[in-house]
């Protein structure tokens, strides 16, 4: 037993938290997102299944452990809501507010960017590794690019 690791964090999900270097993705998929197939693509090749997690709790959680990338073009990326490339669901509302509160803490700029919704499917087949969440809420994808510690 390990101390101090959020007990949401499986042993498959921390080796592949460790496995990653700088730059390299994460999906944190919702539930309908396509993880096997995805994943198929991916340097892990079999999904993470969490399906008692939503994406805040889950994102929450792995930044505890993982550091956002602030020196990218952008640090998280989100499903875009069809047709309103602009507009935040929900979800997106209350995984902002997660990451605003963990990367204030940790004082690095980061960004969220969106990416439609076909686009988002084609980037994470580049991503490492697919975790699929139990999010119930539409467009509740999101892609965590890992940054470095110091």
């Amino acid at each position: 037993m390990l101390h101090r690791i959020p007990n949401t964090l499986t042993p498959d999900l921390l080796y592949i938290l460790s496995k990653m270097g700088h730059g390299d993705e994460l999906v944190i998929a919702d539930a309908n997102f396509p993880a096997a197939s995805t994943s198929a693509f991916c340097k892990i090749k079999d999904p993470v299944y969490l399906p008692s997690l939503n994406a805040p709790k889950l994102i929450s959680d792995i930044c505890k452990l993982l550091p956002i990338d602030g020196f990218g073009d952008y640090g998280v990326a989100r499903m875009e809501i069809d047709g309103m490339p602009n507009e935040e669901g929900d979800v997106h509302i209350a995984v902002r507010k997660v990451l605003e509160k963990v990367m204030i803490n940790k004082k690095v700029k980061f960004d969220i960017i969106s990416i439609e919704r076909q686009k988002f499917y084609s980037h994470a087949k580049n991503s490492f590794a697919v975790v699929s969440t139990g999010e119930s809420r539409a467009f509740g994808c999101f892609i965590l690019r890992k940054g470095v510690v110091f």
